[in-house]
């Protein structure tokens, strides 16, 4: 994820200052505008959910369709806005905020065809994490960073762990199919499989049971075995973020690179020495 503030505005005045009231919230005016902002897409969002209720959309659905449009069409000027008072205009656009922004205007254009669409308007809610930003909790969004790096460099691993879940799930489930006999929520191989996937994530539905004691031994062992392999995967991501925290300190000031080694000197990408 790019952080704003490597974006560059135009030279011509009147962009710089736009770009100091969209970009920063470093002055009233920005402040302003993006605590408007964060208020219209609670307000869209408290209207796509009140659209889902059918004694509400057919008492208010003339006015939820004018607010819909207003704020749509704010929003779609904000984003034109943002992309004009930029010189590097990639780095938005196919920046984590800006793809964000992206897909908070696409579901209202779709609408015009696929009607149903209008409902992944809720994607908007995504556009809150800017309140980091506008309230000068950057100190949070750098955890957010540092989650978000554990779990990509823990992403192997946990593909490995899903991949014998998936096989373990694949063998209990047809194990259960032969001692249950195919009785009700057993009658076949994927129905007893999916009985094993909610056992052994701990989910218990509680909607399909086994009967024979076979069954309910071997539904004792997997609910065990749950409990365990909840562990593995939270494991894998507590060391990993373990490991990211003590080499925080270490980035680059320069270019903002985190992939220092622990015995490096200087920045591998932009060669500046490190402190």
């Amino acid at each position: 994820m790019e952080r704003e503030h490597n974006l560059v505005p135009e030279d011509k005045l009147w962009k710089r200052f736009l770009y100091r009231i969209i970009y920063r919230a470093d002055t009233k005016l920005g402040k302003l505008f993006d605590i408007t902002l964060l208020s219209l897409i609670l307000i869209s969002t408290a209207i796509i959910m009140m659209e889902s209720v059918p004694q509400l959309d057919k008492r208010f659905h003339y006015t939820f369709l004018i607010l819909e449009w207003v704020i749509s069409i704010f929003f779609t000027a904000e984003y034109w806005m943002r992309i004009s008072v930029l010189k590097n205009k990639k780095n938005y656009i196919f920046s984590f905020f800006g793809i964000i922004d992206f897909l908070a205007l696409v579901p209202f254009y779709l609408s015009f065809f696929f009607p149903v669409t209008k409902y992944f308007l809720i994607f908007r809610m995504l556009r809150m994490l800017r309140i980091f930003r506008i309230f000068n909790l950057l100190d949070f969004m750098n955890d957010g960073y540092l989650i978000v790096r554990a779990l990509k460099n823990s992403s192997r691993k946990i593909y490995i762990f899903l991949l014998f879940l998936i096989i373990f799930s694949v063998i209990v489930g047809s194990l259960m199919f032969m001692v249950e006999g195919g009785r009700p929520g057993f009658e076949t191989i994927p129905q007893a499989i999916y009985w094993a996937v909610v056992t052994v994530t701990t989910v218990g539905y509680g909607d399909v049971s086994p009967i024979t004691p076979m069954g309910k031994f071997f539904a004792v062992i997997l609910m065990l075995a749950g409990y365990s392999i909840i562990a593995v995967p939270t494991g894998i991501v507590t060391a990993e973020m373990r490991n990211k925290r003590q080499n925080l300190e270490k980035i680059c000031e320069q270019c903002g690179n985190e992939d220092i080694d622990d015995d490096a000197r200087y920045c591998k990408q932009c060669g500046k020495k490190l402190a």
